[in-house]
């Protein structure tokens, strides 16, 4: 070809081509001339409009503007659009390589296709704006455009038909497909004119965005957006990039869409699954499939999302036949095959020679992997939004069904509440996770198939080899997935039983502390953890195997292959043949390793649909019609119970009501004939909880309307389901219950607001939602301030109001501040009050109350404020002293009315019953006179207050963990910029901590072995590549192997090499896996064992500030993080980061001009991971913190379910979980679509490094054998780059455990080391019992103020001393102070002559003892209760306990001193768990013995046996009692009055009483 080569349209090197002799059409290059005209029409027109029309985009609706789409076919046009450029592509290509086949330059084959493919994007660009900015008119100018170009095609088609050209050429086929595209692209366009009529019609049609797009909150825009950002999720640009400036919240997220609320889902779910319960109605044993209702409800978009994963795999098949296609054009450089026609300007090229190409193939490798991985993204996305609605669905689903549950199931244990919350957190996340992967059960299979026919196709028989090595490991990986399930489930059963000891160590940590035994019960926790830990080593076992697995099979498979195609074939495989099946391998092997996943996740599944629908089949409660007020009755239920005992056709609803409901011609309200006054009447009413035994039997009852009527009788008598059997949670075997209408004439204003057949109801247990005080008050109902404080005043909850720390608005319940049982009782009954219903029932609700608050709330709670809003109350009470408040009086004795009527009735009429009642109301009477003035009340104040007090504390704590990374930063003022900083950093310093932590060396050989794996790994393909192309005959690098010496020699010894190599890949592989295991697993070990050791020994304080469950939380969650989910996080992201590195390094190696284009694709890498790794924090937080509020509010409707039923409230609380369900999705909808936003860009990046290397390699033009190498590896770079990023974020968002675990770790420890030597303290020290206080200052921290200010006192050996004064007077530190509890900053304590500050506190603590307020039992055995140490013999435990006045008690309890006591003594009575601290205190013998308020919590008869007790049998010790009733200290020897930390009055009882101002004789006074 000439150097100077002139550029003409139709070339230079043929006359003829300007000839128009034979008429203007016989001419090809005008023709082609003619094809430009449409595009630079289109061109003019539309530029000047995109131009002028970005200015003034005024008449947009005020919608979320660019995402409405409704022009029809919009979906059609854009896929049209984008099929019309990928044939332009296609015929610039086939333009371009036709030019090269002729001598000169001929412009005409390829410049209208270019004009082509620009005029087409503009088209849609143009599109798309006049769409967003609502303008139709100017898509005619498309019209225009479509029809120009459809013409202009086809004359050049008529053209070509009539020169007969034939079919095999590219160019022929080109231009059909063209003609058909431009065809439909028209048919479209008339379309939206037929639909919107905005030209040729005077009415045009007006259109209204959806409801979604008009409402702002909607942020979720993947349904409304077009194509492109559907595919690519543009639109989530926006709230990715924002992450970066202000972390998402709520808000950011905005509410879902409708088309995904779970009501929306529900109620497709809900009418499938009825259409599956008629079909199975009339076949008894059959039950309706739910299988089936989902595939009704989800079934289409199932469908969708498997299509395209079949698209993306089938595409995914296109990366090894490129390649191969690319090495084989490098190896057969003749290229003489074109076909000069007659006419010398035109060569046509058949697509055999087209696709010949090697440049054509990089393009076409680079367009199937981007649509491979926008397919494959597409796939995933369908199928995660539709498990996230099956999820909202189902969980509507089964809280339906838990509101409407028989409380019978619930109580007789046919469905307990482990099983419910089971199903809510479980079972429909397990369905969820099916739906995710279950496009995967049939694409894989298809995708495994396709493979090995390709890989035959290509090697031949030895190709089959390979395959079945594959194909029969598989089910070792189903094998060990199986496994590592188990594995899971046994360390989650010893991780369980972990927790509980543990938080019974955290709730008796003072305890533990006063009685020096926290190593004691350290080491048992530390005995479950190694067991914990063995199940979790083979827990990493398996999962290090099935890593090893994952890695090992594609090694073993290829050495397999080749080797036997090495000795079938009798020659090596070409470099084509060896790196496409090399990829092909790759390619098969990740749905083998996925297959055995989901099918343990569809196995799964089926498990979690048996017991869904075991639980919605289970037993409802009945629509108790007649309290709806209306009593119609739907026509089916009459007809479906036949099946029951003719006496009830439904046992749930009485007869008569069904009777009216079946016959709806004779519905006519019943008056009842005997207008008595009462509100309910029961009339023969037999009730069972659903045993069909009677709990109930004849009952005849009338409560009267606005009275008070008192329920009474013994426990265990059927008061309470009395109660429940009028609110219709019993079975009504027989009988009837009547609600009575409410009185029509009484027209007030009050009467027809109440709602009528709502009861406010109290239940015996008191139930509290976890919301603020107000809220648990309010109960829904709106606030009204006057009532709101009439109540609370009535049921004395002011004075505990005002000890949390935010008043009314602190959250309580699980979740928040635990309140004892008496301030639970009194929010359920004020609940009750504040209710504006005319019933309201109270089931015991003074059974946790003391005397005064009991008589409080009767006086101006029931007596004042029910009476005054005349409410009808129905009241179940074993106080008797109330009943001559009560207007009526019900007596109960084994499920029967004893009597009924008023008191005066039974005064006349049951003599007997009358003077019972009265001897029971003097006793408690009696009781009365003696009991406490500071009463259990101020003690739970107490108690709140000190858990309350160190408010400021907890927050310290929280900014803690951040605190030290802010320290560098501190300097600079502009925050936020600082904060933004923290919100990008990895947190490197704790990743160093945590691998540390496992220990140097491990660390050391993790490093190594995967860095020499991967080195093999590369040197394996690297010796496939020199082996494959030793044969060309092209310059060779030498290799040890090919040097001289035959053949054959030469074939063994790259055999040998080859294998020798695969097999240390192999044994690097399992011990790489390992390595990171084991190292993972120590370092659990190591943080646990620290964590653990800290926490015990930290300073009580600390307990004290710090919330349960925030400690609680580093050992359950936190720890969780540690032992499963770090190490393998950290795997994955070592192996694909190397694995990323190594194929950079090859290809670089092979190809070096590929690192000049490295430098722009890592630029857009790093960012692309920096802003995704801030917003999937986020997000991540987001989805956590939205789903324990789900999950507590199904567990809280469950325990409250008759509650909540009573109060009618069932609506709302629906309401309520439909939010909480729809806040949860939208949160992991976003998470999810942030993933696939992530994975389409790194894909995309990836698939621009193949082209890259693909270019580079074909323009070096170097040994084939080198370029299949870098291309193979080009290929996997992009499956693994998301990865990294992924693993990244997981990991950061993981490294956050350790670092909350880390900054308890740095905590300050009590100082258990003393001055002395332990030589030094005499073994039975203290002997005598001798205390010396001087000058003693005590405070609870450096950094508050002193509670003990200059306390001296004497106590000779054996004395009884009082020590009392108000709350908060120091009475407690002072005893604290004698154990070093706190910071004695002044003065000192000498005991026996040895000053305490200078003794080891362990034997400090285990020379004294103490009996604490709050008796604390542990469990396990009562032996163990009273001598953990296990230094007693059986005689002294028994000898305790017969002190304690237990021994007879535990005589009679099977295992006598080897009893069970369950978690915190609850199989005990408050008394005698007091009783067993006074026995275990005996045990310990010291001759000291402090008693801090241990007489709060008990009756007057233990009270007085404790009395005697110390009295006698610490006769000879000295004795310390801090007392809150002043009579118990009256026998004492010494008595010390406190106040603020100073002492008052110090002298002996009978002085101090004859003192008439003095303190403590007021005190004596006010206690009498």
């Amino acid at each position: 070809m000439p150097e100077a080569m002139e550029i003409a349209f139709c070339g230079t090197d043929n006359s003829s081509a300007y000839d128009i002799s034979g008429g203007f059409l016989r001419n090809v290059c005008f023709l082609d001339a003619l094809n430009l005209v449409p595009h630079v029409f289109l061109l003019f027109i539309t530029f000047p409009i995109l131009f002028i029309g970005w200015g003034t985009q005024s008449s947009k609706v005020q919608i979320h503007h660019n995402t409405w789409l409704h022009f029809p076919g919009h979906n059609l046009r854009w896929i049209l659009t984008f099929t019309l450029l990928f044939v332009h592509v296609c015929e610039i290509g086939e333009g371009i390589v036709s030019d090269t086949h002729l001598q000169s330059r001929h412009l005409h084959l390829f410049l209208p296709a270019i004009m082509g493919f620009v005029a087409a994007t503009t088209s849609i660009v143009y599109y798309h704006n006049i769409e967003t900015s609502n303008f139709p008119k100017l898509l005619l100018a498309l019209f225009l455009y479509w029809v120009m170009a459809f013409v202009t095609k086809t004359i050049k088609l008529v053209r070509y038909c009539q020169d007969a050209v034939p079919l095999a050429q590219l160019r022929f086929c080109i231009t059909v497909i063209m003609v058909v595209l431009y065809g439909l692209l028209m048919a479209v366009e008339i379309n939206v004119i037929r639909i919107r009529r905005y030209v040729f019609f005077n009415n045009p049609q007006k259109v209204k965005p959806p409801e979604d797009l008009q409402d702002l909150g909607v942020r979720f825009l993947q349904p409304f957006v077009n194509l492109v950002s559907k595919a690519t999720y543009w639109w989530m640009n926006t709230l990715i990039i924002s992450a970066h400036k202000k972390p998402i919240d709520l808000k950011a997220i905005g509410k879902l869409p409708i088309a995904m609320r779970a009501l929306t889902n529900y109620v497709s779910l809900k009418d499938a699954y009825e259409e599956q319960k008629k079909k199975v109605a009339d076949q008894p044993n059959r039950i309706p499939s739910i299988w089936l209702a989902m595939y009704r409800a989800f079934g289409r978009p199932i469908l969708l999302s498997s299509m395209f994963r079949y698209l993306a795999d089938l595409l995914g098949f296109a990366g090894p036949l490129c390649i191969s296609g690319i090495v084989d054009s490098f190896n057969n450089s003749e290229r003489n095959t074109t076909r000069l026609l007659n006419d010398s300007t035109q060569p046509y090229l058949t697509s055999h020679d087209f696709l010949k190409t090697a440049y054509v193939l990089a393009i076409l490798l680079f367009l199937a992997l981007i649509l491979q991985r926008t397919f494959l993204q597409a796939s995933y996305y369908v199928a995660i939004e539709t498990g996230i609605n099956l999820r909202g669905a189902l969980l509507a689903m089964i809280y339906n069904k838990i509101l409407r549950l028989s409380t019978s199931n619930l109580s007789m244990g046919e469905m307990t509440l482990g099983q419910i919350n089971n199903l809510v957190a479980i079972e429909t996340n397990q369905l969820m996770w099916f739906l995710f992967l279950c496009p995967n059960l049939w694409a894989m299979p298809v995708q495994i198939i396709m493979g090995v026919i390709l890989l035959y196709h290509l090697l031949g028989k030895s190709a089959l080899v390979g395959a079945a090595v594959i194909v029969l490991l598989a089910p070792i990986q189903y094998f060990i997935a199986t496994k590592l399930a188990e594995a899971q489930k046994s360390t989650l059963d010893y991780s369980t039983e972990r927790l509980k000891k543990t938080n019974e160590i955290l709730k008796g940590i003072k305890l533990l502390k006063l009685y020096a035994w926290e190593h004691i019960f350290c080491r048992s926790v530390e005995d479950t953890r190694m067991k914990e830990l063995t199940s979790l080593k083979t827990f990493a076992l398996y999962t290090s195997l099935s890593i090893f697995m994952n890695a090992a099979i594609p090694i073993a498979a290829v050495l397999a292959t080749f080797v036997t195609h090495t000795y079938t074939e009798e020659k090596p495989p070409s470099p084509a043949q060896a790196f496409a099946s090399l990829s092909l391998f790759h390619i098969l092997v990740t749905p083998l390793f996925l297959l055995s996943t989901v099918v343990r996740f569809a196995v799964k599944a089926v498990i979690s649909v048996q017991k869904l629908n075991e639980f919605l089949i289970s037993d409802e409660i009945g629509d108790d019609s007649w309290r709806n007020g209306d009593s119609s009755l739907m026509y089916e239920s009459c007809k479906k119970h036949t099946g029951l005992h003719p006496k009830a056709i439904n046992r749930k609803h009485p007869i008569r009501q069904q009777l009216d409901g079946c016959e709806p011609t004779l519905r006519v309200p019943i008056r009842h004939i005997d207008i008595d006054d009462y509100a309910i009447k029961v009339t023969n009413g037999y009730f069972s909880w659903g045993s069909g035994l009677a709990t109930l039997s004849n009952i005849n009852i009338r409560i009267p309307t606005g009275q008070m009527t008192m329920i009474v009788g013994q426990v265990g008598c059927g008061k309470s389901s009395l109660l429940l059997a009028i609110l219709g949670e019993m079975q009504s075997l027989d009988g009837k219950v009547h609600w009575s209408r409410v009185n029509e004439t009484d027209s007030s204003f009050e009467a027809s607001r109440r709602s009528r057949y709502a009861v406010a109801y109290a239940a015996q247990k008191p139930w509290l939602l976890n919301a603020t005080v107000e809220e648990n008050i309010t109960f829904g109902s709106p606030f009204n301030k006057q009532r709101y404080k009439a109540v609370t005043d009535a049921c004395s909850l002011q004075p505990d109001i005002d000890l949390l720390p935010f008043g009314d608005q602190t959250e309580i319940g699980e979740r928040g501040i635990n309140l004892s049982g008496g301030q639970r009782q009194r929010i359920c009954v004020a609940r009750a009050l504040y209710q504006n219903t005319s019933l309201v029932f109270l089931d015991d609700p003074f059974s946790a109350l003391d005397i005064h608050l009991s008589d409080h709330l009767m006086q101006e709670g029931i007596l004042k404020f029910l009476k005054d809003d005349k409410r009808t109350l129905v009241l179940v009470t074993h106080k008797l002293q109330y009943l001559p408040h009560a207007d009526w009086i019900i007596a109960m004795k084994d499920g029967t009315v004893l009597r009924e009527g008023t008191l005066k009735d039974i005064q006349n009429n049951d003599v007997e019953l009358y003077e019972h009642w009265k001897t029971l109301m003097n006793r408690q009477d009696q009781e009365l006179e003696k009991d406490m003035e500071a009463d259990q009340t101020t003690l739970e104040r107490k108690t709140l207050r000190r858990a309350m007090y160190p408010r400021e504390s907890k927050a310290q704590l929280e900014d803690e963990d951040e605190g030290e990374e802010e320290e560098e930063e501190e300097e600079e003022d502009d925050s936020m910029s600082t904060v933004m900083r923290l919100r990008t950093k990895m947190p490197w310093k704790t990743c160093w901590r945590y691998l540390t932590s496992g220990g140097f060396l491990l660390l050391l050989m993790m490093i190594i072995s995967k860095l020499l794996k991967h080195s093999v790994i590369v040197a394996i393909d690297y010796w496939l590549a020199q082996w494959t192309s030793r044969n060309q005959n092209q310059t060779q690098t030498q290799t040890f192997c090919s040097v001289d010496g035959s053949i054959e020699d030469s074939k063994n010894c790259y055999i040998a090499v080859f294998s020798a190599l695969s097999a240390a890949g192999i044994v690097l592989c399992l011990v790489t896996s390992l390595s990171v295991e084991w190292m993972g697993l120590m370092a659990a070990k190591n943080l646990h064992h620290n964590l653990l050791n800290k926490i015990i020994l930290g300073p009580i304080r600390f307990f004290d500030t710090t919330p349960l469950g925030l400690i609680l939380n580093r050992f359950s969650a936190d720890t969780n993080i540690i032992d499963q989910h770090i190490p393998p996080t950290l795997e994955s992201l070592t192996r694909s980061t190397l694995l990323c590195l190594s194929a950079i390094g090859m290809i670089s190696y092979a190809t070096p001009f590929f690192l000049l284009a490295l430098m722009p694709i890592g630029i857009a890498f790093y960012f692309i991971q920096k802003y995704f790794r801030v917003a999937s924090k986020d997000l991540q937080e987001l989805d956590d913190s939205t789903q324990l509020p789900l999950l507590c509010h199904f567990s809280e409707t469950a325990e409250g379910l008759t509650t909540i039923r009573a109060f009618r409230h069932e609506a709302r609380f629906k309401q309520r979980m439909l939010e909480l369900t729809d806040t949860n999705n939208i949160a992991y909808l976003f998470l999810s679509a942030a993933n696939r936003w992530l994975e389409v860009r790194t894909d995309y990046l990836g698939a621009f490094i193949v082209l890259t290397a693909a270019v580079a390699s074909i323009a070096e033009g170097p040994t084939s054998g080198l370029m299949g190498l870098g291309l193979l590896y080009a290929l996997t770079i992009t499956n693994y780059l998301n990865w990294v990023v992924r693993n990244l974020a997981d990991l950061e968002v993981q490294m956050g455990a350790v670092k909350k675990v880390n900054s308890f770790l740095n905590m300050e420890s009590e100082n258990y080391e003393g001055t002395m030597e332990l030589s030094q303290v005499p073994k039975d020290w203290p002997q005598e019992g001798e205390i010396k206080i001087d000058n003693l200052c005590v405070r609870y921290e450096n950094n508050l103020k002193p509670v003990l200010k200059h306390v001296k006192a004497y106590i000779k050996p054996g004395q009884k001393v009082g020590i009392c004064g108000r709350t908060g007077s120091g009475k407690s530190s002072l005893s604290l102070a004698f154990f070093r509890m706190v910071d004695i900053f002044d003065g000192k304590i000498v005991i026996d002559g040895i000053d305490i500050s200078k003794l080891p506190l362990h034997t400090l603590r285990s020379r004294l003892s103490i009996i604490l307020q709050d008796p604390v039992l542990f469990s396990g055995s009562i032996r163990f209760n009273l001598d953990p140490e296990c230094k007693c013999t059986d005689d002294t435990l028994w000898e305790a306990l017969e002190i304690a006045q237990l021994k007879n008690m535990v005589k009679s309890l099977p295992g006598g001193l080897d009893a069970v006591v369950t978690e915190g003594g609850e199989n005990f009575s408050v008394g005698q768990r007091q009783l067993f601290c006074l026995a275990r205190a005996f045990v310990r013998r010291s001759s000291i013995l402090i008693m801090d308020e241990a007489t709060a919590s008990i009756d007057m008869a233990t009270e007085n046996i404790l009395q005697k007790v110390v009295m006698t049998a610490f006769a000879e010790r000295t004795v310390v009692i801090i007392a809150h009733r002043v009579h118990t200290i009256l026998t004492a020897d010494l008595v010390i009055v406190m106040k603020r930390g100073n002492i008052l009055e110090y002298d002996t009882p009978e002085n101090l009483l004859a003192q008439e101002d003095g303190i403590f004789a007021s005190f004596v006074r006010a206690d009498m």
